[in-house]
């Protein structure tokens, strides 16, 4: 018996389908995604349009214009594409050597923030290294902490660092603490919870929520950011837990990797970062700390930028697809997930059959291992070309390093996948420096000698069922 709910179901999901494949045929800029969405949307009426509402929406565009109908904002575009323009004259305020002409000139366009000089940037090996710094930091603090960070675990070490900031806010220290909606989930109690309880002014970057409905679970925050006084910063890729400690884990369970001290002028562009994010979380606006002569702290020369599903979207693929093209010698890169774009893979193959020394080094044992098995799919793209592959041992690696010729390097929290590439909010640092980039080229020399080399035998050799796995997660590389 056809009842009116019948009628209505089969009246409403061909329309809806028909919108869905539609909005994402005129609104994804990956034709690979808009694809495989129109195919979900169009195969199954009911659940498809219901998956790309929750999954496939960029939200962002949304929230970002409610936030310009109120004041200026930088967020704000219609497609999911990157929004650039002619590159500015920025690059002759800073005295570059020959070796860098070429890298600046390539982000002039992308990064739209200027190069600046008199930096200092020291690498935090671990949790043993960086948070005992990063502590030390806020409660030093005079003015101001603001603090960003995809995971907040509330462990040992995460609660340390709830009660530094709470005795800061104490103090009458301005603290700001913006933690993601789906990172913060991580651990219970959670540490936004804590904190408030503590004082200390908290915000959570697009929290899923069942009202008003909110179910944005991509497009997640993982820039990691501690500003301190606008004067010091640290960036990288830790995020605040335990799991960092690598000495103090049992049976190789710690997750290895590398943060940055910075200082200098580049920290009033990281503190800028900091307050567009905490005003696109909460509306409340943050004054950068405006400092016009800074005095210098080293001499790397720096530059902030960012990416992300706004107009920020496509920028740190581009520049990296820059960086590979313009690399004479060798290029090191160590990432945790490799799952890259078409065109960085295409430039790290042109670049080894130029005769770039090219090394990747990725964890042996991943902690996902769909991602490590998609990866595999792809290995042989890189191992016919000549590309240095290798296995990191236990424990898990996370460090995200990027250094081009031994004097010039990105660091950040980005890693080299579809993820950080096209759905995270990312923040890099590209440092124009041959001491900071020999001692990480040097690091990743290091590390390639204890690791295990891949072969393109070894990975044509996998059994058939493995083959099938591994193909079948490369599938969904665009949502990894």
């Amino acid at each position: 018996m056809i009842t009116w709910l019948h009628v209505t179901v089969l009246t409403i999901a061909p329309i809806a389908a028909l919108a869905s494949a539609a909005h994402a045929l005129l609104y994804k800029g990956d034709s690979r995604a808009a694809l495989g969405w129109i195919a979900v949307c169009l195969l199954f009426p009911l659940a498809g349009p219901l998956l790309y509402l929750l999954f496939g929406v960029n939200r962002v565009h949304t929230r970002a214009r409610e936030l310009t109908r109120r004041f200026p904002f930088r967020l704000g575009v219609g497609y999911e594409r990157g929004d650039y323009g002619a590159p500015d004259p920025i690059v002759a305020s800073v005295s570059l050597g020959p070796e860098w002409r070429t890298l600046a000139r390539i982000s002039d366009a992308i990064a739209r923030r200027p190069i600046v000089d008199g930096n200092a940037v020291e690498p935090l090996h671990n949790g043993e290294a960086a948070y005992p710094a990063m502590l030390e930091a806020i409660e030093r603090a005079q003015a101001r902490v603001w603090l960003s960070t995809y995971i907040f675990e509330t462990d040992v070490t995460g609660r340390r660092f709830i009660s530094a900031l709470a005795r800061a806010c104490d103090r009458g220290i301005e603290v700001r603490v913006l933690v993601d909606g789906v990172g913060g989930l991580y651990s219970l109690p959670r540490a936004a919870s804590l904190l408030h309880r503590r004082g200390v002014r908290v915000a959570r970057f697009m929290p899923p929520r069942l009202w008003p409905p909110q179910f944005h679970l991509n497009l997640r925050n993982h820039r990691k950011m501690l500003v301190i006084d606008g004067v010091e910063a640290f960036v990288g890729g830790m995020n605040v837990g335990g799991r960092h400690m690598v000495a103090e884990r049992a049976r190789g369970r710690g997750v290895i990797d590398v943060h940055f001290r910075v200082q200098g002028p580049i920290v009033t562009q990281i503190e800028t970062v900091f307050a567009e994010d905490w005003r696109f979380a909460t509306g409340e606006l943050l004054a950068p700390t405006l400092r016009p002569e800074m005095v210098a702290a080293g001499d790397a020369i720096c530059r902030t930028f960012t990416d992300g599903p706004n107009e920020d979207l496509g920028r740190l693929a581009t520049v990296l697809v820059g960086a590979v093209s313009a690399a004479r010698e060798r290029i090191d890169i160590m990432t945790p997930y490799f799952v890259p774009p078409p065109a960085l893979m295409s430039a790290l193959q042109a670049a080894a059959l130029r005769g770039v020394r090219v090394s990747l080094l990725l964890p042996g044992k991943n902690n996902l291992p769909y991602v490590h098995w998609a990866t595999r799919n792809l290995l042989w793209e890189m191992l016919q070309f000549g590309v240095d592959v290798r296995y990191q041992p236990a424990p898990f690696v996370h460090s995200k390093l990027f250094v081009i010729d031994g004097h010039y390097a990105i660091i950040g929290s980005a890693n080299l996948d579809s993820r950080s590439l096209r759905l995270n909010f990312e923040l890099a640092v590209e440092v124009f420096s041959t001491r900071l980039a020999t001692d990480l080229a040097a690091h990743c020399e290091q590390a390639a000698e204890a690791a295990r080399r891949v072969t393109l035998a070894e990975v044509d050799g996998r059994s058939l069922p493995v083959r099938a796995r591994d193909a079948f997660c490369w599938l969904f590389s665009p949502y990894l």
